[in-house]
C-alpha cells in the first residue's frame, strides 16, 4: 500500500504546475515548536522554518489563540475602506521597535515582495528619481519588480522583459573576491567601485535608492562587511540616495537582534519586513522615516488585503510572544552553537569551503578542491536528500545551490538542535568518504 505522503505528492504533481518548486519530497500535516509531522506520522526536526518564517516556532499558543479570537470578530474590511485597531496597533509596535529617524511611519503588506515593491515606489516618489541599485546574489521576490531585483537567473527564466531602471553591482563577497586583500583594502576597493559605477553606468542624479540584504538569504548567507555598509551609507547620504534594507529574512531575532541593521550602527531610510512577523500568516511591512514616507501621493499606496485583521492579530501576538521568550538571546545562543559546530565540521571535511553567518543565520558552502569558484551543488543535493531520510528537514541556498543553511525555529531545544547538527555531520562525512 502506497504511503500517504507518496499519494499526496502524486496528487500535487498532477494538479500543480511544474514551475512550482519542491525543495524536498516531504509532506506536513502538523507542526509544533521545531518539529513537523508528515502525512504518515513521521516526525522531522525542522531546520528550514518555512524559509525563515517560524522564528517563534510552529503554532505558538499565544498566536493561535489570537488568530482564533480575531477571526470571530472580523475577517476583513479593507483598511482603506474602514480602519480597524489591530492594523494601527501593529504599526505603532513596529515604529517603536524600529525607529527610523526622528519620526517613523509604517505601512502593511501581504508579503515580503510587496514590501519591497512599495519601498521602491516610496523611494522613487520621495526622490523624484527612478534608478534602483541592487546586488549580485540578491533575492527580493518573484513579482516582476522582485525578479528584476533578484539575482539568481534560475528564478526568472523566460519571465522577461523585466522592470527598467534596475542596476546591479557585485555584492562585497570577501570569500570569493577578497583576493588576499586585508578587509580594509577590500572594503576600500568595493566602495570605490560603487562610486565609479555612479559615473560609468548610471548617473547619480537618477538613482533613487540602493536596496541591500545585510545577510543575503537565498544568495547563501553572505554577510556584508560592517565597514562596507557604513561607507556605503556615507556615500549615499552625500549624494541624496536613499538606503533600503531588506530585513525580510534577517528580522525578528534571526541574527540575534530584532534587525540585522542593529549590528551595523546604520539606520536605513526604509526597511522591508515579512516572514517571521506573523508566524506564518501572510503579512509584511515597510517601515521608514516619516519625512520619506509622507512624500508619497495619496492613493498610491494600499490594496485590498494588506494588513488583514487576522494577520495583524497574529503579528501582534507574535511580537509579544517573542519579547516574552527573549527571542534575541535565543538567536545568539543558537547561532554560537551552530557556528562552532560548522567550524569544527569544516576541519573534518575538505568539501566545506566557507562557514559564515550572523547570529542564528549560519551556513556552510560546499566546493570542490577547496576552490570558492568550484561549487558542488551535487554534493549539496545529496546531503539534503540523506538528511531528509534521517528525519531532518533542511534546505539549500546560494546562486549555485551549494550552500547549506540553518533556519530552524529559534525555540528549538538543545537536544533537537544537537541531533539535527549530528545528522548533517554524519551524512556529509559519509558522502565525502564515498567520493574519495
Amino acid at each position: 500500500m502506497a504511503r500517504k505522503s507518496d499519494q499526496l505528492i502524486e496528487r500535487r504533481n498532477a494538479i500543480v504546475p511544474n514551475g512550482m518548486g519542491m525543495f524536498t519530497p516531504v509532506t506536513i500535516t502538523s507542526g509544533r515548536g521545531a518539529v513537523i509531522t508528515d502525512a504518515d506520522g513521521k516526525k522531522y526536526i525542522d531546520f528550514a522554518g518555512g524559509i525563515g518564517v517560524l522564528n517563534a516556532g510552529h503554532c505558538p499558543a499565544p498566536v493561535v489563540n489570537a488568530i482564533v479570537k480575531q477571526s470571530k470578530q472580523l475577517l476583513h474590511s479593507c483598511f482603506s475602506v474602514a480602519i480597524y485597531e489591530p492594523y494601527v496597533v501593529l504599526c505603532e509596535m513596529l515604529a517603536e521597535m524600529f525607529p527610523h529617524g526622528k519620526s517613523t511611519k509604517v505601512m502593511l503588506t501581504n508579503s515580503g515582495v510587496e514590501a519591497v515593491e512599495n519601498a521602491v515606489k516610496i523611494a522613487r516618489q520621495a526622490t523624484g528619481r527612478q534608478g534602483i541599485i541592487c546586488f549580485t546574489g540578491a533575492f527580493h521576490g518573484r513579482t516582476l519588480l522582485g525578479m528584476s531585483l533578484t539575482s539568481k537567473t534560475g528564478y526568472k527564466v523566460g519571465s522577461g522583459p523585466f522592470a527598467p531602471e534596475v542596476y546591479r553591482i557585485p555584492f562585497p563577497d570577501y570569500y570569493r573576491t577578497g583576493e588576499g586583500l586585508s578587509m580594509k583594502d577590500f572594503v576600500d576597493r568595493e566602495l570605490q567601485a560603487f562610486e565609479d559605477y555612479l559615473h560609468t553606468t548610471v548617473d547619480v542624479s537618477n538613482v533613487a535608492a540602493v536596496i541591500l540584504e545585510l545577510v543575503q538569504g537565498e544568495g547563501g548567507f553572505t554577510v556584508a562587511p560592517r565597514e562596507f555598509v557604513q561607507g556605503l551609507e556615507k556615500i549615499c547620504r552625500s549624494k541624496g540616495i536613499l538606503i533600503i534594507f531588506d530585513e525580510v529574512q534577517t528580522g525578528f531575532g534571526r541574527t540575534g537582534k530584532w534587525a540585522a541593521y542593529e549590528h551595523y550602527d546604520v539606520v536605513p531610510d526604509l526597511s522591508t519586513w515579512a516572514k517571521s512577523l506573523g508566524s506564518g500568516m501572510p503579512i509584511g511591512a515597510v517601515i521608514g522615516s516619516a519625512d520619506v514616507m509622507d512624500k508619497t501621493v495619496k492613493g498610491t499606496l494600499g490594496g485590498t488585503y494588506p494588513g488583514n485583521p487576522v494577520a495583524c492579530a497574529a503579528a501582534i501576538a507574535t511580537l509579544r510572544y517573542m519579547k516574552t521568550i527573549d527571542i534575541n538571546v535565543k538567536g545568539e545562543k543558537i547561532g554560537a552553537t551552530v557556528m562552532k559546530f560548522f567550524h569544527k565540521l569544516q576541519s573534518e571535511c575538505d568539501a566545506i569551503g566557507d562557514v559564515r553567518g550572523l547570529g542564528a543565520m549560519v551556513a556552510f558552502e560546499l566546493v570542490k578542491n577547496k576552490d570558492p569558484h568550484q561549487p558542488d551543488p551535487d554534493l549539496c543535493k545529496a546531503l539534503l536528500a540523506n538528511c531528509v531520510k534521517n528525519g531532518l528537514l533542511l534546505i539549500s541556498a546560494g546562486v549555485n545551490s551549494n550552500v547549506i543553511r540553518v533556519l530552524s525555529p529559534l525555540v528549538i531545544s538543545n537536544a533537537q538542535l544537537t541531533k539535527g547538527l549530528g545528522i548533517i555531520r554524519t551524512e556529509l562525512l559519509q558522502l565525502t568518504k564515498r567520493k574519495r
